[in-house]
């Protein structure tokens, strides 16, 4: 068998046994997994931290040094897509519906563990934080750095958009690289199934929970959960029979439009000038604490803290690390002909300003309703987490309308999502072919359903988290290894202008 062909099988018979393994045994296999995931943080979770905040300091070292003058391609080349287009598709692709889903969970979750431990307006600026931390410019420099290995790779070298591309071109004919190569290969492949099974999950359980709101019932059952799954993956399967083109960006910019919507919506009928005060405070309080928060770890600190701490944080970074592959390929795809500069800055800086604005107007006028009108929000997030964004969503004007708008964004959000996750894989398993053949995408696209329908059978956010965080554990390796052949490739190009 050739390397495509043996990669093909053991990556489609590594996903199919996972998935239905999850269908099969739900309770078993995130049993599993959380005591693998919880053993790889208690010893690793420096690591994953050194690693993140090592990513973040390298891409703002390379935009502000000579470096960041070098094109992704040809020194004459120039952008495809304006600034404000290329932002846009980078922050669909890279947060999608998780935006929806925490954007008041979570900030409240934070507010109701950290307020046992100080005054609740301290309590209540510090959860605003730690969501902007886990949500913020950590997250984009993970995705940053290996978008910027693959396109520099790919436009500047010319090799295919494979993870495998840099250690095979720097070190050709060498049998351990081909081996190393192939297995980040099978890894990437393994880390973007298993977190876009758990995106569709998330993305479940919220569609369903609003359709739910909708109906006037007080909990989504197993078999509108169903339908809406059934529904999703009739919509996503078509798409794949056809050539990816325009139609998928039109829906990506459509879903981001609605939520860039809500969130005016929010801001302007809500509480606004408290929102306002909101979303400024927590940028400065995001602004200060981003870079020494990146090396803590809460050594210190009780056992509370240190499970609170990798519940959210650890697991969000390798959460992260686990769609690296998958919004890498798509970040370089559409970054051709920018300056590692204009690169490094658009995508550090754009999305985490918008997550700044989104989390600091829903974060806050959730936190304004609680402070000011007691616990209901927080004791959702206790009982049905997938209901919280539509229980605030209830406190506001045109609440129908908003709840439709926002079952349309996840939905959206999902199938984009899955369908360009599909193509992604494809392109992963036939080493680098950018238009990857039908069948090849529809097998991919079945196998990413029944990862998400084990997901789906596990019955928890917490448990999808866990799954997700336990396909990235291994690629977190990986991403090192990409970033050390890339400052090689700069060496190597630096000597030869030297030389000139």
């Amino acid at each position: 068998m050739t390397r495509t062909q043996t990669l093909l099988a053991a990556s489609l018979s590594l996903v199919f046994a996972v998935g239905l393994w999850s269908v099969i045994d739900p309770a078993g296999v995130t049993a599993i997994s959380a005591r693998i995931v919880d053993a790889y943080f208690l010893s690793r979770g420096w690591f994953v931290m050194l690693t993140v905040s090592g990513l973040l300091l390298l891409c703002l070292g390379l935009a502000v040094s000579r470096i960041g003058d070098i094109r992704l391609g040809a020194d004459d080349d120039r952008p495809e897509f304006s600034t404000v287009s290329w932002i846009t598709m980078l922050f669909a692709a890279g947060m999608g519906v998780g935006l929806l889903f925490w954007a008041v969970a979570e900030p409240l979750t934070h507010f109701a563990f950290i307020r046992e431990g100080m005054p609740d307006p301290l309590a209540a600026e510090q959860a605003l934080t730690t969501t902007l931390f886990n949500w913020g410019i950590h997250a984009w420099a993970i995705y940053g750095a290996t978008a910027l290995v693959i396109a520099y790779f790919s436009f500047r070298r010319g090799t295919p958009m494979l993870v495998s591309a840099p250690v095979e071109h720097l070190f050709p004919g060498e049998t351990w690289a081909r081996i190393v190569g192939w297995l980040s290969d099978f890894m990437a492949i393994a880390a973007i199934a298993i977190g876009v099974g758990g995106s569709i999950a998330m993305g479940v359980f919220q569609v369903a929970a609003g359709v739910d709101v909708l109906l006037g019932g007080d909990g989504a059952g197993a078999w509108l959960i169903a339908l809406v799954f059934a529904l999703m993956v009739g919509c996503y399967i078509p798409p794949l029979l056809v050539d990816l083109g325009s139609g998928m960006s039109r829906l990506s910019n459509l879903a981001m439009a609605i939520a860039v919507a809500l969130v005016v919506f929010t801001v302007v009928l809500g509480p606004t000038q408290y929102l306002l005060n909101s979303v400024l405070g927590g940028f400065g309080n995001y602004v200060t604490q981003a870079i020494p928060r990146g090396f803590q770890t809460f050594t210190f600190f009780d056992d509370a803290v240190a499970r609170w701490f990798s519940d959210w944080t650890l697991t969000y970074m390798v959460w992260w690390i686990a769609w690296g592959p998958f919004v890498g390929v798509f970040v370089a795809r559409i970054s051709r002909g920018r300056t590692i500069r204009e690169f490094v800055l658009g995508v550090l800086i754009g999305p985490t300003l918008f997550s700044v604005l989104w989390f600091g107007a829903f974060g806050g006028i959730g936190l304004f309703d609680t402070l000011n009108n007691g616990g209901g929000l927080i004791e959702l997030t206790r009982t049905d987490v997938d209901r919280v964004t539509f229980g605030l969503l209830e406190r506001l004007p045109f609440t129908t309308l908003t709840t439709l708008a926002t079952i349309a964004a996840a939905f959206l959000f999902i199938v984009t999502s899955v369908v360009s996750a599909a193509f992604v894989l494809g392109t992963f398993s036939s080493n680098g072919d950018p238009d990857p053949a039908p069948r090849l995408r529809l097998v991919w696209g079945v196998l990413l359903g029944l990862l998400g329908a084990g997901m789906i059978l596990s019955g928890s956010i917490d448990a999808v988290k866990t799954l997700i965080a336990l396909g990235a554990l291994p690629f977190v390796f990986i991403l090192v290894l990409l970033v050390v052949c890339f400052l090689r490739a700069l060496g190597q190009e630096g000597s030869r202008h030297a030389d000139r």
